[in-house]
């Protein structure tokens, strides 16, 4: 039990480091929310090394960390809606083995995007913000694709340490 703890609570401090790091990294590609999502790597690999409902504590967790240290309520109230909405989508098709770890990943890069476009055209009461879309979802399909194959690497070596240190 104390060693899940404490891979939880190194997972958490690397989101919430890859988040604020993320903050630094200036994207301005001409429409708002195009981010890296080098937090989502830290979600992917919680996803396939621990259980869902870690993955989604670590996930709701440093949202809240990084919206209450960094941000503000109309930034969480975004990283919410994307958060949990590519998190779910990443559960449910995860269980599908024609997904590869890249191929959640790309689709949680996408509906993270989703989310956030839907939160802020209901706020904003306006449909017009989902003309930002395809351009989401391109970018959305490129972060995603990138960080899948990091997570892959990462989740294979991990798994790999793991195996070693049980027939230890």
């Amino acid at each position: 039990m104390a060693k899940k703890t404490a891979y939880m609570g190194m997972l958490t401090a690397l989101a919430f480091v890859l988040s604020y790091l993320e903050s630094l990294i200036p994207i301005n590609l001409g429409v708002p929310g195009i981010k890296l999502g080098l937090a989502n790597l830290v979600v992917i690999i919680a996803l396939y090394t621990m259980d869902t409902k870690m993955a989604f504590t670590l996930s709701l967790v440093r949202i809240l960390l990084t919206g209450f240290t960094f941000g503000n309520l109309s930034t969480m109230i975004y990283s919410l809606a994307g958060g949990m909405l590519s998190l779910g989508i990443m559960i449910f098709v995860k269980r599908f083995p024609v997904f590869s770890v890249t191929g959640v990943s790309v689709l949680g890069g996408v509906f993270h995007n989703v989310g956030q476009i839907a939160a802020a055209a209901l706020i904003a009461e306006t449909g017009s913000l989902f003309y930002y879309l395809p351009v989401l979802i391109f970018s959305g399909t490129i972060a995603g694709t990138l960080i899948g194959i990091l997570a892959s690497i990462l989740i294979r070596h991990l798994t790999k340490t793991e195996n070693r240190e049980q027939s230890n």
